[in-house]
């Protein structure tokens, strides 16, 4: 089968129709106009390079070490992807998750607290391309889940470290505050989680859906039965005006609400580490 090919390909320049991405005020401005009978004409003037010279995507990772002898080679892994799309500068898409990562990293630091288990700050590149590198990190880390052929299941390949891992969190819906979990089926979790909500009530951060969230990092470790959470934020401006449009800059960023989801990180990130078992797997399917 021929490769489908994608907007951003190099080869795509001879074969497809340029493409843009319009923010929402401007387009619906031509809507606008368009109903009322008039016929816009627009210029376009697009310059584009391709940056080509080194095609690999790099993932940035940092870690705390563990204290506990019996359980500093386990890990807790947290993160959101560093890389965005081209038409801003990425800010609530994903420089928002990665800064709460490293900031709930920086708070643990601070605070002088030793934990038991290893905590692992993933920020990931190729997320907009289909996951890449988080995807390419299980695969090398943990394992993978290796096709059986047409209509037959998967077979999972584990590495070493698979049974390392307790748990891994995200954070890639933009600005807005923490409002609890998503448990992407694994309702094990749930009396954890609970627990580790609780005194965070009073900010709003209460909801626990057993429903599966899709589009981001975490699912790389979900699809191979890892535990992989994306958290539940307010949805601010993300999907009507910043997720992958020109609006996607800085002063759409929400300060306040970036601190306690980064304090809300680092209370789970924390708790996972100084936990006696590991956080609980749901079946590999």
């Amino acid at each position: 089968n021929a490769r489908r090919l994608s907007a951003y390909d190099k080869a795509a320049e001879a074969k497809m129709v340029p493409q843009m991405t319009m923010a929402n005020e401007d387009y619906n401005r031509l809507v606008r106009m368009i109903k009322q009978g008039v016929k816009p004409k627009m210029t376009v003037d697009i310059q584009a390079q391709y940056h080509d010279e080194d095609l690999m995507g790099y993932n940035t990772v940092a870690e705390i070490p563990g204290t506990d002898p019996a359980l500093k080679d386990e890990i807790v892994m947290l993160g959101g992807h560093l890389d965005s799309w081209h038409s801003a500068g990425g800010a609530t898409d994903n420089a928002a998750g990665s800064a709460v990562a490293m900031e709930a990293a920086r708070i643990l630091i601070a605070s002088g607290l030793k934990p038991r288990r290893t905590i692992r700050v993933a920020l990931w590149s190729g997320e907009e391309q289909g996951l890449n590198g988080s995807r390419e990190y299980v695969k090398q880390q943990f394992g993978e889940m290796k096709s059986a052929g047409p209509g037959q299941p998967g077979e999972l390949v584990k590495t070493a470290n698979y049974d390392k891992l307790s748990a891994y969190y995200n954070l890639d819906n933009g600005t807005g505050r923490i409002r609890g979990v998503y448990l992407q089926g694994n309702s094990a979790v749930r009396p954890y989680f609970e627990a580790w909500l609780a005194p965070f009530a009073d900010l709003d951060a209460k909801t626990l859906t057993i429903a599966n969230t899709g589009g981001t990092d975490h699912l790389s470790f979900d699809r191979i039965g890892l535990p992989g959470f994306q958290f539940i934020q307010d949805e601010i401006e993300y999907s009507t005006r910043t997720h992958h449009s020109n609006q996607d800059n800085y002063d759409r960023l929400q300060a306040d609400d970036m601190k306690q989801a980064a304090t809300i990180m680092a209370a789970f990130v924390y708790q996972t580490a100084m936990m006696d078992e590991k956080i609980p797997r749901k079946e590999v399917r």
